[in-house]
């Protein structure tokens, strides 16, 4: 969503801080360049879906003078330690610097609602463009090459759900701690880490998932919204903090369109 012109100041990152692939950044050292911030959780499957859009566009525009900063806000205990959170980084392949907001400070600033919740800030730190939730991936990208001064296309959405004529099913709610049911969705990811042990285990549908540490994992992934039955429990040296399910594509084309999607 486009911001009204130069309202919104960006706020200055919190100091002292940690930071992660990079020693430290100042929000006024940014001026000149845009700034894309990014409230994300890696025990959220929504945060984990986002940020592969983040990695695309700091792959792509970087070089062009786009800053991306992931602003780890964590929602669960478990996703707080920040030797954790730098063991996730590295797992998801995430190259771009990580900010570790601790005691959610910084997202106090900005008051995002959840996660995750996106805001882009041209080179004079104004804001241009926001969203909440997933979803909104072409406009922000819109407004990225609009600040660049690029005349290139968006990248192609990474996933079908992900076009913003995509029409989606909602899926099954998410389910704390382990689930044995039925479900509707395009995906189904589970919340663990490991109880203790380098890698604990979880059984989906009886078969053993590896738990390297604590995270949100993908165990099933449909081409269209599908109703399915799974059976999730924590196996040796786990714990399953919850189940999430996707919305996937109608299959006859008759869906709707899912908020923070299109």
């Amino acid at each position: 969503m486009r911001a009204p012109a130069e309202t919104i100041p960006a706020p200055p990152f919190p100091r002292p801080a940690e930071w992660v692939n990079v020693a430290m950044l100042r929000m006024d050292q940014q001026v000149g360049r845009p700034v894309l911030v990014e409230f994300w959780d890696f025990c959220r499957p929504a945060s984990v879906r986002s940020v592969a859009y983040l990695q695309a566009w700091h792959d792509r525009y970087a070089e062009h003078g786009l800053r991306v900063v992931g602003a780890h806000w964590s929602g669960f205990a478990c996703s707080r330690d920040p030797d954790a959170i730098r063991a996730a980084v590295e797992r998801l392949g995430i190259t771009f610097p990580v900010l570790i907001d601790a005691d959610g400070t910084y997202r106090d600033d900005f008051e995002a609602p959840g996660w995750p919740s996106r805001y882009l800030f041209d080179g004079s730190s104004w804001l241009v463009d926001h969203h909440v939730g997933e979803g909104g991936y072409r406009e922000c990208e819109e407004a990225i090459l609009e600040l660049l001064g690029l005349d290139d296309e968006p990248l192609a959405p990474l996933r079908p759900i992900d076009d913003d004529d995509a029409m989606l099913v909602l899926p099954t709610p998410e389910q704390d701690g382990p689930y044995d049911g039925p479900y509707r969705a395009g995906e189904v990811w589970v919340v663990a880490e490991p109880d203790g042990a380098d890698e604990g285990t979880v059984l989906v549908d009886g078969h053993p998932f590896g738990v390297p540490g604590p995270g949100a994992y993908l165990v099933r992934a449909h081409e269209r919204s599908t109703n399915g039955v799974i059976a999730v429990e924590a196996g040796p040296g786990a714990v399953v903090h919850g189940v999430s399910f996707a919305p996937g594509l109608a299959a006859d084309g008759a869906g709707e369109s899912l908020p923070g999607h299109g």
